[in-house]
């Protein structure tokens, strides 16, 4: 099927710290998933709760839920909503956050599998 990858803006802006970069669309992920190595680039950022998250490989790990956020996908409007901070290994090509599908769906944004990129959408589902 192929990699779909997005650019994205998350904005802390009570303490005025921005990180951008690109991240993986995962249409199976609900948030938007970071390294918790990113967190400190944020400045200081309301911690939430904890949750625990299931993997695609079935393990589970926890996850800090923290914001409110701006977070702006590129070719969309902003939204507020909320990151998830996890421990992640890097690769080769270093971190690979993870843009989930709630993002998507605040933003008015569909994923076009056969184009590989997200598109906008004309209406917001409420069925």
């Amino acid at each position: 099927m192929g990699r779909i990858l997005a650019n994205l803006t998350v904005d802390n802006i009570i303490h005025k710290k921005v990180i951008h970069f690109t991240g993986l669309i995962d249409s199976g992920a609900s948030h938007v998933v970071l390294p918790s190595a990113w967190r400190d680039k944020l400045g200081e950022i309301e911690e939430i709760r904890r949750v625990p998250l299931s993997l695609a490989n079935q393990q589970t790990i926890m996850g800090l839920v923290c914001g409110p956020v701006k977070l702006t996908l590129e070719g969309f409007p902003p939204v507020f909503s909320e990151v998830i901070f996890v421990d992640m290994e890097k690769d080769a090509g270093g971190y690979e956050p993870i843009i989930g599908y709630i993002l998507l769906e605040q933003c008015q944004a569909a994923i076009d599998f056969l184009g590989h990129r997200v598109v906008p959408v004309k209406r917001l589902d409420l069925k």
